[in-house]
């Protein structure tokens, strides 16, 4: 809470309002499991997340293994996430048309099909750097409607708007827990056998977020909208995005911290293989250490209990980010790199949990979906540009020097939000008050 704040006495009310509501304890921290349809999501996608990092850890060896360069190491990456920056748009405006639970059953089955053709592939020994550049791309052309699909349909899974932070909150924990747990089996499974398993164990691994959606019973009415053409919708969402400060501001700094701190994972092998000098247990450790750090970060946000104080935390985790990316840099030693990847884990999971609170939180219902879409293409969208650049640095000056470079960059991004803070609680205020999160006559940090 900020040492200027004179609303401590709103923020206990509040508290013990939830309190009565929800409980306390654990049972708080996991309430948004009170809704059937975010159970069922919530099991499902638990597995399915599992085999997701396991492909991630898996593709990042085995294209060096195949050619041990970092400028395909970034090129690769670059493939399976462009189509996100160049679609995510447009598929927003269709997210906001079709049934959103529909648009994620063929997404989710359109990857089981991509991550089986891999396995199939690596397993018979036909996979080339242009087979994987061709099925990231697949890939990355799926994820530009699912990733929005599903940042949308979340609202719909939780039936009382009170939870819905818990609920961002617990997909967050349910990702790192994924984070934690696939890369440590994709390192043992490499290392036993090859690549190739790693992608079979993904395929396979969708059947439970996809049987998790058709079980599902959505009463959720539908927002009614005027017709207009695609153009028009697109730039109506541009319009609301571009105008509205608080989005606008969160979304730029999600965009440098997506360009110049998360391409830090595309270049973990050579970490892993030439600073560390280790093998795919090194990588299986390193990437587990970060996704435990945001773990720790995501659960810490589940115990919230409520929205209020976490826009003035999106610059402290930006910054928290930078500062565990330079450490991670600077660093020749295992257990001081699985340290500073911890903590660059938990800034970085802490910022994205907080971002995406906030813009759900205060999002216009009929315009979720296109929103979510440029929340997509500055999470996503930006990663491939960032992946090239870390890749063209890191085959010019090292790995290292790269990173401490982002590092530094998403520290000046942190920095320029904590100028905009002021502005930005300002708009957001009447919105919270209009909502009943704070009170109708006195103000709070938000």
């Amino acid at each position: 809470m900020s040492a200027k704040s004179p609303a401590g006495h709103e923020e206990t009310a509040a508290a013990g309002e939830a309190e009565l509501r929800t409980g306390s304890g654990i049972s708080h921290a996991w309430r948004a499991l009170r809704h059937r349809n975010f159970r069922l999501f919530f099991g499902g996608q638990s597995i399915s997340l599992i085999g997701t990092w396991m492909t991630r850890v898996a593709t990042g060896w085995l294209v060096y293994r195949l050619t041990g360069s970092a400028l395909l190491l970034g090129t690769v990456s670059f493939a399976s996430q462009i189509p996100s920056f160049l679609l995510a748009p447009f598929a927003g405006v269709w997210v906001d048309r079709l049934d959103r639970r529909q648009v994620l059953v063929w997404t989710q089955t359109l990857s089981m099909i991509q991550s089986l053709a891999l396995a199939w592939m690596t397993l018979s020994g036909r996979i080339t750097v242009s087979w994987l550049l061709a099925l990231g791309a697949m890939q990355g052309l799926i994820n530009a409607f699912d990733m929005p699909g599903r940042q949308a349909f979340m609202v719909k899974m939780v039936d009382d708007r009170r939870d819905l932070q818990n609920a961002i909150a617990i997909n967050s924990s349910m990702v790192n827990m994924a984070r934690l747990i696939g890369p440590s089996l994709a390192g043992m499974l490499i290392a036993a056998t090859n690549e190739g398993w790693c992608f079979f164990v993904d395929g396979v691994s969708y059947l439970a977020v996809i049987a998790s959606l058709l079980m599902m019973r959505l009463h959720a009415p539908v927002v009614k909208r005027e017709a207009a053409s695609t153009l028009a919708e697109l730039k109506a969402g541009w319009t609301y995005v571009s105008q509205f400060l608080p989005i606008r501001t969160i979304l730029l700094l999600f965009a440098v911290v997506s360009l110049m701190g998360m391409p830090f994972v595309v270049l973990m092998p050579i970490f892993a293989a030439r600073v560390l000098h280790g093998g795919p247990h090194t990588l299986g450790f390193l990437t587990g250490s970060m996704g435990l750090g945001a773990l720790i970060s995501a659960l810490s946000l589940a115990a919230r209990r409520h929205v209020l104080g976490l826009v003035k935390m999106i610059p402290f985790a930006a910054a928290v980010f930078g500062l565990g990316l330079i450490g991670f840099g600077l660093s020749h030693n295992f257990w001081l790199s699985m340290f500073m990847v911890f903590i660059a884990g938990m800034g970085m999971m802490q910022g994205m949990a907080a971002s995406n609170t906030v813009i759900q939180t205060i999002v216009s219902e009929d315009k979720r979906g296109r929103v979510m879409s440029y929340y997509t293409m500055a999470f996503v969208g930006m990663a491939p540009f960032g992946s090239l650049l870390a890749g063209a640095m890191a085959h010019v000056v090292g790995a290292p020097w790269t990173v401490i470079a982002n590092g530094a960059l998403v520290l000046a991004g942190a920095a320029w939000f904590a100028t905009r803070l002021p502005a930005v609680r300002r708009e957001i205020r009447p919105i919270y008050r209009e909502m009943g999160i704070l009170p109708a006559e006195q103000g709070i940090q938000q």
